[in-house]
């Protein structure tokens, strides 16, 4: 009986117990939708779209000018977006490994502080912070205003100059851009054959105004007689079919041209067999083991001679295009216009960056950076 009982009890139990399903993998799940709801959610995820596309276009960056080449010429000094584009395409991967300054580093001469990796995030893309360096030589703005452009602190656009100032002089610096004789004679110009046929470099000087300094010794070496204004000096040379072939680092106004020539290091990369086209006051024969094509002087003569004015003319005729590369460059309002001294530290990297820069602004864009 007790057997019984504890089966009975037992089946009891087990009837309770509720039974679990198998899973039937033969049948299918609908999910209902409310046709009305999904075509409203649809409509606004459009309508957010259009949002930050417009929102996008309305911001200062480089892809709000994309289409209008007279707006990338001027906030950049490239032809074109597409031109912009091939240049950011040759550095884009180096930028991984660019330092960043950070906000201990208030100018290149401050070079103590600590420094970061690229890859850090910031508010900008990589693309819009070299719009936004380009800009700053190119329409010679403050960091303020830059700051209020790009909505960002004007310190914060401060770094970004820095960085990117430090990055290009770096980078293109990288890069020989003085050329072989064998070179140049392979790419001169025909108005060259001849008697000039095998002048290496044509050099010229140029100046730009900076900030009185307090100092009255300081203002005595940058004050140049010439610009009866303090200035910075540099030496620029150009090959003959007109790549930027060499630019020295700034000098005090004060100089004269034989000694910025004589102290840029342009000596050491002249060979006998290269021959030096300059200006009037480059009086350097003594300095060059090569021949020198300088303008004939009056001296005490009241005319110069027939000979010597055609030979005048020859060479201001071809000296020409360098002074049309510095125009160039001093198409940077940066350097047109007086330098405050709050960037002369500074200022000596960003006028070599702009000045190498014209080689790819206004000429063949070259192998891609591996450094």
């Amino acid at each position: 009986m007790e057997v019984g009982e504890n089966s009975v009890s037992g089946c009891t139990e087990l009837a309770s117990t509720p039974l679990m399903e198998d899973h039937d993998y033969t049948a299918s799940s609908f999910i209902v939708v409310d046709r009305e709801k999904f075509e409203s959610m649809s409509r606004q995820i459009e309508e957010l779209t259009r949002q930050i596309e417009t929102l996008h276009m309305e911001r200062f960056g480089l892809q709000r000018f994309s289409t209008s080449p007279s707006d990338i010429r001027y906030y950049t000094r490239f032809p074109s977006y597409e031109h912009l584009m091939a240049f950011w395409d040759l550095i884009q991967e180096a930028t991984s490994r660019m330092v960043r300054v950070t906000s201990g580093q208030k100018n290149l001469s401050t070079s103590t502080s600590t420094e970061t990796p690229m890859n850090r995030p910031t508010k900008l893309l990589p693309i819009d912070e070299l719009f936004l360096f380009l800009n700053y030589l190119s329409t010679g703005c403050t960091q303020r205003e830059l700051g209020h452009k790009f909505n960002i602190h004007r310190a914060t656009a401060s770094r970004i100059i820095v960085t990117w100032s430090n990055f290009l002089y770096t980078l293109l610096g990288s890069l020989s851009i003085w050329m072989t004789s064998r070179s140049v004679r392979e790419n001169c110009p025909t108005d060259f054959n001849g008697t000039y046929e095998n002048t290496q470099v044509i050099l010229d000087c140029t100046e730009m105004r900076c900030q009185a300094p307090t100092s009255l010794l300081l203002q005595s070496e940058v004050f140049s007689a010439y610009k009866s204004h303090c200035t910075f000096k540099a030496l620029i040379g150009m090959s003959p079919h007109g790549a930027l072939t060499f630019v020295s680092a700034l000098f005090e106004g004060s100089i004269s041209d034989k000694e910025i020539f004589r102290h840029s290091g342009i000596t050491s990369l002249l060979t006998p067999d290269m021959e030096v086209m300059v200006d009037k006051g480059f009086l350097i024969d003594e300095l060059v083991s090569g021949k020198v094509y300088r303008p004939a002087f009056m001296h005490k003569q009241e005319q110069m001679s027939e000979v010597d004015i055609l030979k005048t003319q020859s060479i201001a005729r071809l000296r020409v295009h360098v002074e049309r590369l510095i125009r160039r460059v001093k198409e940077n309002k940066l350097f047109d216009t007086v330098i405050p001294l709050s960037i002369c530290g500074s200022i000596n990297p960003l006028f070599t960056v702009a000045c190498l820069l014209s080689n790819y602004q206004y000429g063949p864009l070259v192998k891609k950076w591996m450094v």
